[in-house]
């Protein structure tokens, strides 16, 4: 089992979350951060939206991988990315 899924209260967008856990007793922190993808200020048609968001995650830190795209929102889609731990 590679995940495991710890509900947190509801964040503001553009933040950080840092989570510490013991693996075997050893201590890890696991960092993650939440970013909104504006749609309407890409101004672009419904069909090339897939397209934006795929250049929105490619231009990202090479360090942070995306693990959940969430529902739309008021022209927003949030990005859950998670630091990659080397």
């Amino acid at each position: 089992m590679r995940e495991v899924v710890i509900l947190i209260p509801e964040i503001e967008p553009e933040q950080n979350v840092e989570i510490e856990v013991n693996i075997n007793g050893r201590k890890r922190t696991i960092r993650y951060k939440v970013e909104l993808l504006n749609w309407e200020s890409h101004d672009v048609p419904p069909n090339d939206k897939v397209t934006v968001l795929k250049h929105f995650i490619k231009e990202k830190e090479k360090d942070w991988e995306l693990v959940e795209i969430g529902a739309p929102d008021d022209g927003n889609i949030p990005l859950v990315f998670r630091k990659k731990m080397f």
